[in-house]
């Protein structure tokens, strides 16, 4: 038998290539790692695993249909577990950045119990930024 690690990758099918990949990188401090343009494939180094960006324009992101938009999304969400996780310092860098956070709740995640807060890419999918468990005393 076999037992899962951790999240290797999560695709995103996008219709705007450069303005993804800035917020990636330059919001949530992402690194390219890996780019294949004949196949329309951008991979980004996210901690252990990667988030892979797919125009829909291009061959992956065509073979998916309909470019997602306010009607339906690809995902519901993905989320990152983060370190240092700090509300007030997280709610002033993505102002500063013009994201809009949302408020810190107890949500439950790969280990266990813990802060998170909601954030928005350009394209309208949710990225959960998850804190660590909470100690219990």
């Amino acid at each position: 038998m076999f037992r899962i690690l951790q999240l290797d990758h999560v695709v995103l099918r996008v219709k705007d290539l450069q303005l993804m990949l800035d917020f990636y990188q330059q919001v949530l401090g992402c690194s390219l790692e890996r780019k294949e343009p004949d196949l329309g494939l951008y991979q980004l180094r996210a901690g252990h695993s990667l988030i892979d960006l797919v125009p829909v324009d291009q061959p992956l992101g065509q073979q998916g249909g309909k470019a997602p938009g306010p009607e339906g999304h690809n995902m519901d969400h993905l989320c990152l577990r983060i370190e240092p996780f700090e509300a007030e310092s997280l709610w002033q860098y993505f102002q500063s950045k013009g994201v809009t956070a949302g408020p810190v709740e107890s949500r439950y995640g790969a280990e266990g119990l813990g802060p998170s807060i909601y954030i928005q890419d350009p394209e309208g999918n949710t990225v959960e930024l998850k804190g660590p468990l909470y100690s219990i005393t």
